[in-house]
């Protein structure tokens, strides 16, 4: 899967700034995880920016629903940020501007986990064959690019159904199989938020 430059470098800034976030924590157990941690957030977009840590206990899937959903989550930032200037309906500005405002400190919460676990950004190898349900492909982000006013407003509705909806299916099974309770949480808050946005979603798309 190929990522925008502009998804690369939000990364690699939120990265950095995860890692401040983090300077204080203690050093590393036996096993390799952080000894002590604080609690994380079970709120929205404000909570996941200002809340602490979460606490040193996680598993693999906590791990791969982080490296996941940051990338994911970049995206329908991405996608977010173009309507500010080709949307031509208010709703679907008011609308990307909420989700911007929503998924960009999420972003900064996972990336800040990964650091505490001692885990990469992303998984080994890259994401290549790693399965983002709801991730556009680099064509359908060249026409959403191209595309501005009552046309822009229809793709946009229609990508970002399918975008939201693989986040909640990603946000389920971290749900299922998870342990850590700030990541499951803020999967609990992911399913909850997007759920009512995909109905808004196809609400403006009916109506378009």
């Amino acid at each position: 899967m190929t990522f925008t430059n502009r998804s690369a470098a939000r990364r690699l800034a939120l990265a950095a700034a995860g890692t401040g976030m983090l300077v204080l924590l203690t050093a590393c157990g036996g096993d390799g995880r952080p000894s002590a941690a604080p609690t994380g957030t079970t709120g929205g977009a404000q909570a996941a920016a200002t809340s602490p840590q979460p606490p040193a206990s996680f598993n693999d899937a906590d791990v791969a629903f982080a490296q996941m959903m940051i990338p994911h989550h970049e995206q329908a930032v991405e996608m977010a940020e173009l309507a500010e200037s080709r949307a031509g309906d208010p709703e679907v500005k008011e609308l990307a501007a909420k989700i911007k405002v929503a998924q960009d400190p999420e972003i900064t919460t996972m990336n800040g986990w990964l650091s505490a676990w001692g885990r990469p950004a992303g998984p080994e190898g890259g994401h290549e064959g790693h399965d983002m349900p709801g991730m556009m492909t680099g064509e359908d982000m060249a026409k959403l690019r191209e595309a501005k006013g009552a046309e822009f407003d229809r793709m946009f509705a229609k990508l970002m159904i399918a975008h939201h909806k693989g986040a909640i299916e990603m946000a389920r099974t971290e749900q299922a199989q998870g342990s850590n309770p700030a990541a499951k949480a803020l999967a609990r808050n992911i399913e909850t938020t997007q759920q009512a946005e995909v109905e808004q979603l196809q609400g403006l798309l009916d109506r378009l």
